[in-house]
């Protein structure tokens, strides 16, 4: 039963969307990628990760995105893997990554959420398992 499951805290883990230069759209945009990120010491098994955005037009109406799912059986330590391309004309939405895995025989799950206009350049920082600046959440 959901009670007798501990909930511990999730740690050493986090997701990055960063800019990708050196690939540009048809129309001259630049790509965006969402990374997941693995700080820890041990590998991240049988990871699932839930992507969607949701939020609200100009003019007050809803909008939510199709939800994707993505599997990963496992994620090495200290690594980063590519989960999707985002294009920028969502970053107005709330854009949220929910990452299920297990350690061992325990399981966690985070949300992580990028909220309205929080993926711009004033918000970038160094990610050192890429190398590159981009938006962080931990």
């Amino acid at each position: 039963m959901k009670q007798n499951i501990s909930f511990d805290p999730v740690e050493g883990v986090s997701v990055a969307i960063i800019p990708d230069e050196t690939a540009l759209t048809s129309e001259g945009q630049t790509i965006w990628q969402v990374y997941l990120l693995n700080h820890n010491a041990f590998p991240l098994q049988n990871v699932i990760v839930n992507a969607n955005g949701y939020g609200l037009k100009d003019d007050g109406e809803k909008v939510r995105t199709s939800t994707l799912r993505y599997v990963f059986e496992e994620v090495p330590p200290h690594t980063a893997v590519p989960v999707e391309p985002i294009d920028s004309a969502l970053f107005h939405l709330n854009n949220q990554y929910w990452v299920s895995y297990y350690n061992g025989p325990q399981i966690f799950d985070k949300k992580f959420i990028f909220v309205p206009d929080s993926i711009v350049a004033d918000n970038f920082t160094h990610i050192a398992l890429l190398d590159r600046a981009g938006v962080l959440h931990s």
